[in-house]
């Protein structure tokens, strides 16, 4: 069942170009990113494209693309769930899918420092930029700063993050960021 309803988006991405703009359009969003607790519950979808597909003991869990989505359907189905945070194709698909309606969206935006790169502090804006998160209507952007201070890389991802907060800002927008320390061990 879920293999046929990914074929169809599939198909209905390359026969349809335009539907994922018109159902974001459409889309019923939450009046708040918060609950009626005062609490988010954010589901993260973004780390499949920066390779970190591990989750528990399985070190491929999130790499069966039709079994990520079948879970995220689940999960955002689940009473108390109030969001979700991810990258333009999976978010795109979960449009598709009609699995965002009443939820708030987050579109993640540095997704260039792949995992176990040399470059990985380098973390880019290969993502969503504050623009395309209004054009499509979501409620902000989510970035992950990176932070090695031993490594010279990690001052231009500071900036980068800061521009990307104050854009986030002038577009009214939510801007999510997760701090994470990190440091190489023998170049890794």
């Amino acid at each position: 069942m879920w293999t046929d309803r990914v074929r169809e988006i599939t198909d209905r991405r390359m026969r349809e170009p335009g539907a994922i703009v018109e159902l974001a359009a459409a889309r019923r969003r939450r009046t708040e990113p918060v609950g009626a607790t005062g609490r988010a519950l954010v589901i993260a979808a973004d780390h499949p494209a920066r390779g970190s597909l591990r989750a528990g003991a399985d070190p491929l869990a999130m790499a069966d693309r039709t079994e990520l989505l079948r879970r995220l359907c689940a999960a955002l189905a689940r009473p108390g769930v109030t969001g979700v945070l991810g990258t333009a194709d999976v978010l795109e698909d979960l449009l598709l899918l009609g699995a965002l309606e009443d939820r708030s969206v987050f579109g993640s935006m540095n997704r260039g420092g792949l995992a176990g790169a040399s470059f990985e502090i380098d973390d880019r804006f290969t993502g969503y930029d504050a623009l395309s998160i209004a054009r499509y209507g979501f409620d902000g952007g989510k970035m992950l700063l990176r932070i090695d201070l031993t490594d010279e890389l990690t001052a231009p991802t500071l900036e980068s993050c800061a521009l990307a907060v104050d854009e986030l800002a002038d577009a009214r927008l939510v801007a999510m960021v997760e701090p994470f320390l990190s440091r190489r061990v023998d170049g890794v």
